[in-house]
């Protein structure tokens, strides 16, 4: 997989609460690991999670106490 076909791409996500956004800053597939820069209620954290893959082979992580599944493929190219 290549980094560029990820590389700033957005994923807006409603927890029950409130939106969160998270942006692709950094992906290393050696490591499995996905670094986001997740702004959560007016405050950006820049977080790294862990990277699984499904049965179907798709990329994934899990976020949140429910540690609820986001799909890379979710992620989309945001254009002002």
């Amino acid at each position: 997989m290549e980094i560029k076909k990820y590389y700033l791409k957005e994923f807006q996500y409603f927890d029950g609460t409130s939106e969160i956004i998270f942006n692709i800053v950094d992906i290393n597939f050696e490591k499995m690991t996905i670094t986001l820069a997740v702004t959560n209620q007016g405050k950006i954290s820049v977080i790294e999670y862990d990277l699984k893959r499904d049965t179907e082979n798709n990329l994934y992580f899990e976020y949140g106490h429910l540690l609820d599944k986001i799909d890379l493929d979710d992620f989309e190219t945001i254009n002002d």
